[in-house]
């Protein structure tokens, strides 16, 4: 299969590109760089730039790129940053996907959880609502961007991942160093619901979207999210050291601001695979624990 794949140097990106590339696909990278090897497309979003030629033949586009919501501390600026960046490629790529005269079968775009709010211990499966706040905005406009393509007759799934647990980045790579100081714990009361899976079972996924009769948003996350508090336990547990400390959320707003504190770490989103599982797709790390273990070589 000849995939094209933007986002391809990132955290998800890199491991996709690498295993699918294992398995003898052609992937290249739609990048806004300049191409580093003559099968790359190189894209620029801001500037509505993307030569239509290029994308000509392709079997699937894999679409992952975005401005890293976490890496920064939220101010308007980063905020329209984190917004444009996902809904104009998404915009301009789909457009021009939706007006090729051999346009590719499927098109993977990445989403988020964030689509469903602040939800409480509410099980979310893909048939339910949106929520409220900036993420959930953010992730709406993402998903609707896609619509030109689907509407082409471009088989489109949106894919609402959690959060993504590895080793060697992501959210996991920041909780390690205080948790092996010793010094880990609950976010507030711990009462939130946290949605993961791992990288592995991430990029698997994706592999099976690519070929899978479904369409529309699919969640991407484990079949067993967690509170906060189990969470935060069972990685104690797996590293051997003490997490019975409790992080005051007064003290995470005063880092972060408010509104980011609240909504990326407060924020409740208990999240089911429904539409993955489904279609056939089976998870080689369902559990916390054993997955923790497995990404951690624990």
């Amino acid at each position: 299969m000849r995939i094209l794949l933007s986002g391809a140097s990132g955290f998800i990106g890199s491991a996709l590109r690498r295993v699918l590339e294992q398995e003898g696909h052609e992937v290249s990278a739609l990048s806004r760089s300049a191409p580093a090897d003559s099968s790359a497309v190189q894209w620029d979003p801001d500037s509505g730039e993307l030569d239509p030629v290029a994308l000509e033949g392709w079997d699937a586009v894999v679409h992952l790129a975005g401005e890293g919501i976490g890496d920064r501390r939220w101010n308007e600026a980063h905020k329209r940053r984190v917004r444009d960046s996902r809904i104009k490629g998404t915009t301009l790529l789909s457009r021009t996907l939706a007006k090729l005269d051999r346009p590719p079968a499927v098109l993977l775009s990445a989403s988020a959880i964030g689509y469903y709010g602040d939800r409480g211990d509410e099980a979310l499966t893909e048939n339910a609502p949106a929520g409220g706040g900036f993420l959930a905005g953010v992730v709406q406009a993402w998903e609707e961007s896609t619509a030109p393509a689907r509407d082409s007759g471009i088989r489109v799934v949106t894919m609402r991942s959690g959060l993504v647990l590895d080793g060697g980045g992501g959210v996991l790579k920041r909780q390690l160093i205080p948790f092996r100081l010793g010094m880990g714990g609950r976010l507030g009361a711990g009462r939130q619901y946290w949605s993961w899976i791992t990288l592995e079972d991430e990029v698997r996924a994706m592999q099976h979207l690519l070929d899978a009769d479904v369409s529309g948003a699919v969640n991407l996350t484990a079949p067993t999210p967690v509170t906060n508090a189990e969470f935060t336990a069972v990685l104690g547990r797996v590293l051997s050291r003490p997490a019975f400390l409790s992080v005051p959320p007064v003290a995470l707003e005063v880092v972060l601001g408010k509104e980011m504190a609240t909504e990326m770490l407060f924020f409740s989103q208990r999240v089911v695979p429904s539409k993955l599982e489904g279609s056939g797709f089976r998870f080689r790390h369902p559990e916390l624990e054993s997955a923790l273990r497995a990404v951690l070589g624990k």
